[in-house]
């Protein structure tokens, strides 16, 4: 969803994150991955304004992203 919401494809968020496009395939996918690989993604998807939301967070609904608003120039 986040990955989506940037319009990036699977070879955008791994470049971006610095791992291989498998490996987010199968973060995709929901396959297990090391600490440090899911920080990475995250990090790069925070720096690209993503947000993320915890259960609570938002009135309609559990956890999820969403987009940073612009920054006024």
């Amino acid at each position: 969803m986040a990955r989506a919401a940037l319009e990036w494809t699977v070879r955008d968020l791994a470049a971006k994150a610095g791992v291989h496009r498998n490996t987010i395939a199968r973060i995709e996918a929901g396959e297990a991955s090391h600490g440090p690989t899911l920080a990475a993604v995250r990090r790069a998807l925070e720096d690209a304004g993503i947000i993320f939301l915890s259960a609570g967070e938002q009135a309609n609904g559990g956890p999820g992203v969403r987009l940073r608003e612009p920054e006024e120039t």
